[in-house]
């Protein structure tokens, strides 16, 4: 999160990649000038590497937890309003309540993850850490007093709303046909922001969202600045 002015098209981190020297000055994987989902088979194959690995350690980690009674949970999950809980907006993502809890959250990781990182490493990866800072903050601020925050389905809540509006911020319609398929697909798992279910997080449910929403908007900058200057008739820099 960032303060002061409204955020350039300098901020999308792909744009930044393609600028660098040795990276050529070719268009930029999802700009507006393709008005398209790219991904290339190198990225797909990053992207599901990349996902796996975070599974497996997930894995590893409620492994590692199980045989020390699950200790972990306590001392590194978000308790909310209590200074000693703010480590935990780092750590709750990777932790769960138990085998169910994380194996409940295997698929929408394997999937939303995959689709996340797919629309463009570095981009999926900036839009992972804004929905991780998002949610985990929200949730230190808004959560029940006493409790322990754990999971990550605060993630697949801020994946599955990046995906389904950032097709819409960046006018891009291979990402808005995705971001439809998903909607179709875990659309109903988004009841989850609202309260009413013991035992479940919806604080880091409904921040995730706003996490994903927020990273939708900020990571389409590029796109929408462009379409701000034909609009207008300014020039258009080079791209």
């Amino acid at each position: 999160m960032t303060g002061g002015g409204p955020l350039g098209a300098s901020f999308d981190p792909d744009r930044i990649a393609a600028l660098r020297p040795g990276r050529g000055s070719g268009p930029v994987s999802g700009s507006a000038g393709g008005g398209r989902f790219v991904a290339s088979r190198r990225t797909w194959a990053q992207a599901g590497v990349l996902t796996v690995a975070f599974l497996v350690l997930l894995y590893l980690i409620e492994a590692v937890d199980a045989m020390i009674d699950f200790s972990i949970d306590r001392a590194a999950g978000i308790e909310p309003r209590d200074i000693d809980g703010l480590d935990g907006i780092f750590f709750a993502p990777l932790l769960h309540h138990g085998w169910d809890h994380l194996i409940g959250n295997t698929l929408p990781v394997l999937i939303l993850g995959f689709l996340t990182l797919a629309t463009g490493i570095r981009r999926g990866l900036a839009a992972t850490a804004i929905v991780w800072v998002v949610a985990g903050v929200g949730t230190w601020l808004t959560g029940g007093a006493g409790s322990v925050h754990v999971g990550a389905s605060s993630l697949v809540f801020g994946w599955l709303t990046y995906l389904i509006c950032r097709g819409w911020f960046a006018r891009q319609i291979g990402q808005i046909v995705v971001g439809l398929v998903v909607l179709v697909l875990y659309g109903s798992v988004l009841w989850g922001v609202l309260p009413g279910q013991d035992g479940i997080s919806w604080q880091g449910h409904l921040f995730g969202a706003m996490g994903g929403l927020f990273a939708g908007w900020v990571l389409s900058s590029d796109e929408r600045r462009h379409r701000r200057q034909l609009r207008t008739g300014s020039p258009v820099p080079p791209r």
